[in-house]
């Protein structure tokens, strides 16, 4: 196979965003450029086909973009989730640099739409994609096709060559067949985290991680990063720290996206199996707490839980793809779910009798909040009290792991003795520089577009 004998400028491990966004950039400059995507076709781009939109700074309308979104507000909504576990310079650097990179999307094919009903208002920080992530993918493929750039599917990289600070090669097998080298002048790894690899996620969390479910493709295995690592480059990031949400409890084992996604928390009163409510559902609007619920539900019983609300909140978020529970009575949906009916309705019983009078405002914080009750419910704090009522099942959904390799501003990978002559990295694989724990809705897509547009431009400057 010529494509394989020939030895290229830019090697690219990975086929989302974040490596699609390097290829274009290395092409554009000129350089010739080869994406080893591990999965099939059919199954190309990574997490990136599952998303939905784009996080990005603006001043002012910007496309589908309203008002203004500025840095000190990005920045303290990234600080509020992260709990300031993040690299402020690399942080800074990617929300400053979004707002150049939306029109740039645009130019390379991406078609954005206003936002969604029942989003919470994210028409000023969130630019939603015309036909979902797997448009945004197609698009990219496309450019990135016209501009030269080579694909080949199915290409796991084993092995990164390295000789001293610098790649020399990479070991790769196509379709499972014998181990291949592939020679370039510069390489970018974006092949994502390990979530893909249940016996990694168990090593670091304990035998509970068997149960989670994973949002995204089961080809993010961690095969580069875990050869990187074991070849001394500079981690980032903790392995048990993820962007973990809560998702419909049916969803399948691997690959179920956005759509298993449930945002009916701030709305409801959300129980263990033991009936009991253990977190403040309304701690803030869901595009900013959404993602610690994965963890949450991690550490209850049997990592399940269950998201109970009333006919009046029904229609006031995104549904699942699965229908939710519905019975006439508490009682009836309790025993639906094989839940401890007693203890679920006491539970719901005192939630009730700590509802304060008050404005209820879905699209805001409104203080609307119980009170004497612990944990506490701090906004849209309503009865669960008007059938027919409602249920979901909630379970641990990981969308991709912080565990990372330690990159500069320029998107170089850091080695034993410094950052490597030619070796970037982006997206997902390095996310955990900047997420030291939890997420922002939209962020992850904002961290691979940032970083895959350096890391493209770094290495097609370094091959000429």
């Amino acid at each position: 196979m010529q494509i394989l004998s020939r030895d290229w400028d830019v090697v690219i491990a990975g086929g989302g965003n974040a490596a699609l966004c390097a290829a274009i950039e290395a092409a554009e400059a000129g350089a010739s450029v080869l994406i080893l995507e591990g999965a099939p076709k059919a199954y190309r781009g990574g997490n990136s086909r599952h998303t939905r939109n784009f996080r990005c700074m603006h001043h002012g309308d910007l496309g589908p973009l309203v008002q203004t979104y500025d840095e000190a507000e990005f920045f303290d909504d990234l600080l509020r989730v992260t709990r300031g576990e993040t690299d402020e310079d690399l942080a800074r650097m990617t929300i400053r640099t979004s707002e150049d990179c939306l029109p740039w999307m645009q130019a390379h094919g991406v078609r954005f739409q206003p936002s969604l009903a029942g989003t919470l208002s994210l028409d000023r920080t969130n630019a939603f994609f015309l036909g979902g992530g797997k448009a945004l993918v197609n698009a990219y493929y496309l450019t990135a096709e016209a501009l030269g750039v080579k694909v080949i599917y199915e290409a796991q990289v084993r092995h990164v060559a390295i000789d001293g600070t610098r790649a020399t090669h990479v070991e790769v097998e196509i379709a499972g067949g014998a181990r291949r080298s592939i020679h370039a002048r510069a390489f970018v790894l974006a092949s994502g985290g390990f979530q893909g690899d249940i016996d990694w996620l168990a090593r670091a969390w304990g035998e509970s991680a068997r149960n989670f479910l994973i949002r995204g493709t089961p080809y993010n295995r961690g095969v580069v990063l875990k050869d990187m690592l074991d070849q001394g480059a500079a981690s980032v990031g903790d392995p048990t720290q993820c962007h973990a949400v809560a998702i419909d409890g049916r969803a399948p084992k691997f690959d179920g996206g956005i759509v298993t996604r449930l945002d009916c928390v701030p709305f409801s009163v959300v129980v263990n199996r033991e009936g009991q409510r253990f977190y403040d559902e309304g701690e803030d609007v869901w595009p900013k707490r959404y993602a610690i619920w994965g963890r949450l539900v991690a550490a209850q019983p049997e990592q399940v839980a269950y998201s109970i609300i009333d006919a009046r909140s029904i229609d006031l978020f995104m549904p699942s793809v699965y229908p939710p529970v519905a019975a006439g009575t508490l009682e009836e949906l309790a025993a639906k779910l094989d839940l401890p009916v007693e203890a679920t309705l006491a539970t719901i019983s005192s939630f009730n009798a700590a509802c304060r009078a008050g404005e209820f405002r879905p699209q805001e914080l409104d203080g609307l909040a119980t009170e004497g009750l612990t944990p506490a419910k701090t906004n849209w704090a309503r009865p669960i009290e008007e059938p027919p009522f409602y249920a979901y099942s909630l379970r641990p959904g990981v969308t991709f792991t912080y565990l990372g390799l330690k990159v500069d501003g320029r998107a170089r990978v850091t080695g034993p003795q410094g950052p490597y002559d030619n070796i970037w990295s982006a997206g997902e694989m390095m996310a955990g520089s900047i997420l030291g724990q939890g997420y922002l809705a939209g962020f992850g897509m904002t961290i691979g577009t940032v970083f895959g547009r350096i890391a493209g431009q770094e290495a097609a400057a370094h091959v000429a």
